[in-house]
């Protein structure tokens, strides 16, 4: 492949990597003189449906425009190889990093779970959902500018099952748990990834572990998020909050949307955040915490449009969760007393 021309355009420079789904190669543009980074798939031609997602898929992807989010620049095929020319970004995935940063600076994975948070409210409201956040799929550069890729490529291949079992082990470790009863993903979804993705940042450790995708998934539906506390000391109450709130096995109790998440991540470091009341969903503790702030219970119906609900709106997806009834939905804030 090496010096190989495609599609008349652009030319092969180096081998990038290669995925259970696709070949990553470093590419040439010969028309618009840069480098790209160019994937490349086989589908079988006589494949309609899974050509069709494909395209569908692709095309959808290349309207999303953000400093968080790899650009697509074109998608072409020629024969049976399909291709997606991708906006090339020199550095490193944030698994290469966490490697080799075992104990990453509290301020730094806010600063990278920020980056990651505004590129997925960006997608989310453009109708996109990842479906599949985790380190491998956040690429960064030298000044930690992180840039999220592989929007959408599961679905074009069909709904990832626990039944694949290579390609989906190294995904399931980030999977929520409506994904793991066979829902629908979700901007909730995405959320959960990402804070699964924070608490390997702080702890060094995936949250569960299992000897096969099934044994782990279930975990993720069935086994309450270890305590932070156990591998790394230290860290602020609002910063572990996040982690909780992201991750709640309920969707309704996780963030309204990834906007949320955004703007929750912009403050957790700040004085009067560190020692707030500990996270617990819709359930209200029997006593506050001395030094701690007060909780309290809030209806945000009226202000529940604030989030942008075309979040949690796909085209293709028509997303319709039983349980979410966020119009009615309360949630818990704190209320800072300390002065």
């Amino acid at each position: 492949m090496i010096n190989k021309i495609i599609c008349n355009r652009y030319k092969i420079l180096d081998h990038l990597g290669t995925g259970g789904m696709a070949t990553v190669w470093l590419g040439y543009d010969t028309i618009l003189d840069r480098q790209v980074a160019i994937k490349t798939f086989k589908i079988d031609a006589n494949d309609e449906d899974a050509v069709k997602r494909f395209n569908r898929e692709a095309k959808a992807v290349t309207s999303l425009s953000h400093p968080n989010i790899v650009s697509i620049y074109d998608v072409e095929n020629e024969g049976e190889f399909y291709y997606l020319i991708l906006e090339y970004v020199e550095g490193m995935t944030l698994k290469d990093y966490m490697i080799k940063n075992p104990r990453i600076p509290i301020e730094t994975i806010i600063h990278i779970a920020k980056q990651i948070a505004a590129g997925l409210s960006h997608a989310h409201q453009n109708g996109i959902i990842h479906r599949d956040i985790k380190p491998q799929n956040i690429l960064m550069n030298d000044n930690l500018t992180c840039k999220i890729t592989d929007f959408g490529i599961a679905r074009a291949y069909g709904d990832t099952t626990l039944t694949q079992t290579n390609q989906m082990l190294g995904t399931v470790y980030y999977l929520s748990p409506e994904q793991a009863r066979g829902n629908v993903a979700t901007a909730q979804s995405d959320i959960y990834s990402l804070g699964i993705l924070i608490f390997e940042m702080i702890t060094g450790q995936i949250p569960f572990k299992g000897e096969s995708a099934v044994a782990i998934a279930l975990k993720h539906l069935q086994e309450e998020l270890p305590d932070i506390d156990k591998y790394r000391e230290n860290v602020p109450q609002s910063v572990k909050n996040i982690v909780l709130q992201a991750t709640m096995k309920n969707p309704n109790e996780r963030y309204i949307s990834s906007k949320e998440l955004f703007e929750d991540l912009s403050t957790v470091l700040n004085p009067e955040r560190l020692y707030e009341n500990k996270y617990t969903g819709f359930k209200i503790p029997a006593q506050p915490i001395n030094n701690y702030n007060e909780t309290q219970y809030i209806d945000n119906s009226i202000n529940n449009d604030q989030y942008g609900y075309n979040d949690y709106t796909t085209t293709d997806d028509d997303y319709e969760y039983e349980q979410d009834n966020r119009k009615s939905n309360r949630r818990y804030q704190q209320s800072n007393n300390q002065k």
